[in-house]
């Protein structure tokens, strides 16, 4: 059983081509996007080196070499990895294409264009009082219109997932999951496979689960949202 994050290894999907921000961010990927003087995907690392992971697996793709030469082998005391996808594998894909680095058998995964806020050894916590395969956290914002939204039931077991353009307030996907390594190796391989829209849908009544975090949430994902990153970050 794991016992804290020391004994989860951190993957981070960075390897999109991040096509909304090309108007802004050029000729670097999305995860390179300069917020208050650093690269976006230093706020991530940070953020799981203090949570206490202590080894990360970075999933590149476009532009590879620009991260890995940006980042190196270590991340303050975290060790960094790298799997890097010679053709576009989706966010499942290039999971588990990364699976052969991650050597734990919890994964906490986390999109490479997010920021939050969230009590990460409190999601461990959780998930593993439940004995989940898969975790998602959850965070509310005032409109989903542009998420989708995750219908759960009392006890955190996920229902449904509702599609974009629905309005109002509601909890969404933000974009990190914990998995366990069993589960990841049944995602199919060698193709490309979106966990957001084949995989979790697929995984409903299989004890699919999500945690509701408290803290703020940021996808740098539009050339709006990433406007407002820079007051995100230094609030």
């Amino acid at each position: 059983m794991t016992k804290s994050l020391e004994e989860v290894t951190g993957v981070v999907l960075a390897g999109g081509f991040g096509t909304r921000l090309q108007k802004v961010v050029r000729d670097k990927p999305k995860a390179l996007a300069e917020v208050s003087g650093r690269p976006f995907l230093s706020y991530l690392l940070e953020t799981l080196q203090h949570a206490g992971i202590k080894r990360t697996v970075l999933c590149t793709g476009y532009l590879a070499g620009q991260i890995q030469e940006a980042f190196g082998y270590a991340f303050g005391e975290m060790t960094l990895a790298y799997s890097r996808e010679l053709t576009p594998l989706g966010t499942a894909g290039a999971i588990a294409h990364a699976l052969p680095h991650i050597d734990t058998e919890t994964a906490l995964v986390a999109n490479g264009d997010c920021f939050f806020e969230a009590d990460l050894n409190q999601m461990l916590a959780w998930h593993e009082s439940r004995k989940a395969d898969a975790t998602i956290l959850l965070t509310k914002v005032d409109d989903t219109s542009r998420f989708g939204s995750v219908d759960t039931d009392a006890t955190g077991t996920v229902r449904a997932f509702t599609e974009k353009g629905s309005e109002g307030p509601g909890w969404i996907n933000a974009g990190v999951y914990l998995l366990q390594r069993s589960i990841i190796a049944t995602i199919p391989k060698g193709r490309p496979v979106s966990i957001e829209k084949e995989v979790f849908p697929s995984w409903v009544d299989k004890g699919l689960c999500a945690w509701r975090g408290d803290g703020d949430f940021l996808d740098i994902g539009t050339a709006e949202s990433y406007a407002m990153a820079d007051a995100f970050v230094t609030s």
